[in-house]
């Protein structure tokens, strides 16, 4: 098999496993872009305890999520329910006796697939922040959080994060099927790495602000970009091909923003801003690292056990990805067009 023919169906097969996988998990129309766990808060007031829980509409008709808060509180208004972005909020007030100490449940966790993130915020400005899983569905509110702890949970959100952002998922698999040369592809994936790392630490410190509406529109609309540049013949190089790490920062400074919106959803700690910032970040990172060895995995398989392609039908089928991520591009762009208008 010479080396022309093995390189296309590399990325041909590679293109055919990851794609039809989103494609099945893109079914639903949040799905393209959403935010692994739900978020249950409690801020304590003179008032009593505010209590906020929302999860994503996606998962409010599979699950029937509940939280159970300490034996001391009660209600003190019964709680409101509505929809708010692109998930559910249910809101009331309890009195608690105590909360430092007391234990915090979620029923239905393990039921739903869905992780819950608590956040707690006391009058005295201390902050907590937990996940809660199907293995450890309650939590003993400590004294005070540990630093080492907040990076932890705020890593694994990042991974969380980017690996159920589909969208983001397949532009950088567009810049594997782009980029030729392993030294190539890896200085493209650190500059669209720094790009999105610049705006996500911007905006999530309120620095610049974009609506999460047209951010998430501009986002499927630079996917359906690459895949247009896809399409082109290999031997007329434009400035995408020529400079695909210009063309990755770029782009990336605008899917920065989308991770930001991601994280305004479960907020920062207001002591540990720099950690849990970082952490999400290098979550992120971690994430992507893991879905381009993965990627890169199937090519050499596809590569070395695949030998019966001839070269007429390598050359139709070679722009068989970019009209897959075009079309799914597509879709999402009209989708969140209709959902702005």
């Amino acid at each position: 098999m010479n080396t022309y023919r093995s390189t296309v169906l590399a990325r041909v097969i590679t293109f055919l496993s990851v794609f039809y996988s989103v494609l099945l998990l893109s079914v639903s129309p949040l799905a393209a872009h959403t935010f692994a766990p739900s978020l249950l808060e409690l801020r304590e007031q003179q008032n009593g305890i505010a209590v906020r829980f929302k999860q994503p509409q996606v998962r409010v008709l599979g699950s029937s999520l509940r939280p159970l808060l300490p034996a001391s509180c009660r209600e003190i208004d019964k709680p409101e329910t509505r929809s708010e972005g692109t998930g559910i909020l249910t809101t009331w007030r309890a009195a608690c006796d105590e909360l430092v100490g007391e234990e915090i449940a979620v029923e239905g966790i393990a039921g739903s697939g869905a992780d819950v993130l608590v956040r707690l915020e006391l009058g005295d400005g201390r902050s907590y922040h937990h996940v809660l899983t199907a293995d450890q569905p309650s939590i003993v509110i400590p004294r005070a959080a540990d630093a080492l702890d907040i990076a932890g949970l705020y890593g694994r959100l990042g991974v969380e994060h980017i690996l159920s952002g589909f969208d983001h998922l397949l532009f950088v698999l567009g810049l594997v099927l782009l980029v030729e040369g392993r030294r190539r592809l890896v200085g493209t994936v650190t500059a669209f790495t720094a790009g999105h790392s610049l705006t996500l630490a911007l905006a999530a410190l309120g620095v610049v602000h974009m609506p999460p509406g047209p951010t998430e529109a501009a986002i499927a609309l630079s996917i359906f970009v690459l895949a247009v540049e896809l399409t082109r013949q290999r031997e007329k190089e434009s400035w995408l091909r020529r400079s695909p790490w210009s063309m990755a920062a770029l782009f990336g400074l605008l899917h920065g923003l989308g991770f930001a919106g991601a994280l305004s959803e479960v907020g920062l700690p207001e002591r540990e801003i720099p950690a849990a910032l970082f952490s999400f970040n290098l979550g992120i990172e971690l994430g992507q690292l893991v879905f381009v060895a993965a990627v890169l995995a199937v090519a050499f398989l596809a590569e070395r056990s695949l030998a019966w392609l001839s070269r007429p039908w390598s050359v139709a089928l070679v722009r068989l990805p970019a009209y897959g991520i075009g079309s799914l591009a597509t879709f999402w762009f009209l989708e969140r067009i209709a959902g702005i208008l």
